[in-house]
């Protein structure tokens, strides 16, 4: 895994592992210069209307195109504290884990979002939470019924269908079946998966991810190994990645050719583009 994939499986594991709450402090009246570190939530301050609002956004951050013309300010293990304070922000939205960037910032009186994922259901609370906090409640209950919607409508369409036994790849190093890093069955990545009607094989690991080992995986015999990575990688990489899985050949997946790497944030980042990703997960569990 080199030191880009390093990095982005850190942020994807941190919006994995927190447990579920947000912490708004701060001032009643609209923020008007946001900061957020978080892609998820800058997703979502977008969708809702509150992009003008966004003067800096996080290393990671690749969504929507708008933030491109934005100042970076690092992101969960390289936060800028200067910069961030340099923009005069009046709310920055952080991970829970940040203790000693928000220890600092609270020093600094800069009101805070506190941001933890834990589950699927989460996503539209922090939805919700956002609009109620950066002044766009309307519109950020508008998208998150519809997200609820569409993810009703998924769950219905598979529901009654067969459900393969689903091995969830969060990360590994590249050209090698080391160092695997699996969903376990807690947090909104096992959500998403049960919605487009996977059955996790570490749905009894009662925690957000699982280091696995080929001979756990083996154990498991999933019926589809699907990997999830939010960065790009070229054609070739991906057929070469996805042979590494060859080594495994008495597995269901491989012998059946049911593995698969999705090259697609909306599968990754907890935000307004879930129910997309959960809608891509299903259309590869339906195929046989």
């Amino acid at each position: 895994m080199n030191q880009k994939a390093r990095c982005f499986f850190f942020v994807l594991l941190a919006c994995v592992v927190f447990t579920s709450s947000a912490r708004v402090a701060g001032q009643r009246k609209a923020p008007q210069r946001i900061i957020s570190v978080i892609p998820a939530v800058t997703e979502i301050l977008f969708a809702i209307g509150a992009g003008p609002q966004v003067v800096a956004v996080g290393s990671f951050d690749s969504y929507p195109p708008a933030i491109e013309k934005l100042p970076r300010v690092g992101a969960l293990m390289d936060p800028d504290l200067e910069r961030m304070l340099s923009l005069t922000p009046d709310l920055v939205a952080v991970y829970g884990s940040q203790t000693d960037l928000r220890t600092q910032l609270e020093r600094a009186k800069i009101p805070l979002y506190v941001y933890s994922h834990a589950g699927l259901v989460d996503v539209t609370t922090t939805i919700r939470q956002l609009g109620d906090r950066a002044g766009h409640t309307a519109e950020a209950d508008t998208l998150a019924a519809s997200i609820e919607a569409q993810i009703a409508a998924i769950r219905a369409r598979v529901a009654g269908g067969p459900r393969p036994r689903t091995l969830v790849v969060l990360g590994r190093e590249s050209g090698a079946l080391r160092g695997i890093y699996a969903s376990g069955g807690v947090g909104f990545i096992h959500d998403m998966v049960a919605a487009a009607g996977g059955d996790n094989v570490f749905a009894d690991v009662k925690q957000q991810a699982v280091q696995a080992t080929t001979e756990l995986i083996l154990a498991r015999r999933p019926d589809v190994i699907l990997e999830l990575r939010g960065s790009d990688i070229s054609p070739d990489q991906v057929q070469r990645e996805t042979r590494m899985w060859d080594a495994l050949s008495s597995l269901p997946a491989v012998r059946n050719h049911r593995v698969h790497i999705l090259l697609d944030a909306r599968t990754v980042v907890p935000g307004p583009r879930i129910a997309e990703g959960i809608e891509l997960i299903a259309r590869v569990l339906e195929t046989h």
